[in-house]
């Protein structure tokens, strides 16, 4: 089994930056794959970026290019999302999630989902 700790959530002021943390625990993911999701209140949820374990094949959703960095350190078997330029609208909970095996691109699970889910981590940017 799987499990996936989020940390690094709060409130952040429009322009400003945090970073998300995920530790994964029970397995090795070496060659699977990891994304951050989000979810606001009234949204469907949405695959903001993916990363492939193995080679750092990467993937964002198009409102958060070259706003935010998705990275992975295998070592400690952590993923981190830095968020930079925060805009009200990136206001949501933030779900980390992985599957053990990545049969398929990081577009695809960031699309379609993946097996393990960790509880999430609010984001509120504000004022």
């Amino acid at each position: 089994q799987v499990q996936l700790v989020e940390s690094g959530g709060g409130l952040v002021q429009p322009g400003g930056s945090t970073r998300l943390s995920c530790v994964v625990s029970g397995s090795r993911l070496d060659y699977g794959a990891i994304g951050w999701f989000r979810q606001s209140p009234g949204k469907e949820r949405e695959g903001v970026s993916c990363i492939a374990s193995q080679d750092g094949t990467t993937y964002y959703i198009d409102s958060v290019k070259g706003r935010f960095s998705i990275s992975r350190d295998n070592a400690k078997n952590t993923v981190y999302l830095e968020m930079n330029n925060l805009r009200p609208e990136d206001t949501a909970v933030y779900y980390c999630a992985a599957v053990k095996t990545a049969y398929y691109s990081t577009s695809y699970y960031c699309n379609v989902g993946m097996d393990y889910w960790g509880t999430g981590t609010l984001v509120t940017v504000s004022s």
